[in-house]
């Protein structure tokens, strides 16, 4: 699922872009897309772009007589855009939004339809939009450490909850704990004020650098290989590849259709945190250490 540093780059692309020009005709090609039906779709045809904003992980494009189309991508939403002097590939689209600079369009990979566009009027019901997610760029240690108290859960659990911090997902949640050399499975309330001052460094750290990176990896051009996985990332999505700290193989926890990547030596002490579907099955043979892993296997 794109991330704030992924959506804060696919915004600034889109600003560049679309801001002042006119939508000149926006079609809906799946019936599972678009979620509202007042105001009606066709209301925004001939209006012009006034700004793009991120809202946590979903990205907002602001047009005239205070409409707003509402994008959340989940997690194989992807936008496309294409100059108005080039011919789009036919690749198969939910929605194409026809600019008088270019084509934009959104495509889902796979069979699942989680992708949503939603047509609003105003600030009010663009505010609804909102989880209502800490902006952790700007926020001090100290309100980034209320939010963290305010119910029990694990970090990991906190860090990707809309609903206490915005635009974090599974993936830089996981660069960020290994960063702040902490366990994802610590509970809020029994982690310290210097581990939770060190998370929220790390998490501001975490995102700016990336935001950096694939704005420089950009280069001005739309942004295309958005992924959650990338190979110069510390743990997410690097399972028994070495960690870059201290060369120990990565771990990971899966659970339903997500997993946590991290570090036993820099982030639980060299203790294996309890896979779900392998120590269920090992039972007994569940190593309780990162030492009782055979690393060549």
């Amino acid at each position: 699922m794109p991330e704030l540093p992924d959506v804060s780059v696919y915004r600034e692309a889109l600003a560049q872009r679309i801001v002042h020009q006119r939508l000149e005709k926006a079609l809906i090609l799946s019936p599972f897309l678009l979620r509202t039906v007042e105001p009606p779709l066709d209301s925004v045809q001939g209006l012009r772009a006034i700004e793009v904003r991120r809202i946590g992980k979903r990205l907002a494009i602001g047009l005239e007589n205070d409409l707003w189309l509402v994008f959340h991508l989940m997690i194989a939403g992807r936008l496309h855009w294409f100059d108005a002097d080039t011919s789009p590939p036919r690749r198969a689209a939910l929605a194409r939004l026809h600019w008088s600079s270019g084509l934009l369009t959104l495509t889902e990979a796979g069979t699942k339809r989680r992708a949503s566009l939603h047509l609003v009027r105003g600030e009010e019901a663009l505010r609804r939009q909102d989880p209502g997610g800490l902006e952790v760029l700007t926020a001090t240690a100290a309100d980034f450490i209320e939010r963290l108290r305010r119910e029990n859960h694990t970090l990991k659990r906190a860090l990707t909850d809309p609903r206490l911090f915005s635009g974090i997902g599974n993936a830089y949640s996981d660069e960020i704990l290994h960063a702040a050399r902490l366990s994802p499975v610590m509970l809020t309330r029994r982690a310290s004020d210097a581990e939770l001052l060190r998370l929220h460094d790390a998490a501001r750290t975490q995102l700016q650098l990336w935001t950096d990176r694939l704005r420089h990896r950009a280069a001005g051009r739309f942004p295309e290989k958005v992924t959650a996985f990338r190979e110069d990332m510390a743990v997410h999505g690097r399972f028994r590849l070495p960690c870059p700290v201290c060369g120990t193989p990565v771990q990971r926890i899966r659970y339903a259709d997500n997993e946590t990547n991290y570090c036993a030596v820099c982030q639980t002490g060299g203790r294996l945190l309890a896979d779900r579907a392998l120590s269920r099955l090992l039972k007994s043979d569940w190593p309780k250490t990162v030492d009782g892993f055979d690393r060549d296997e």
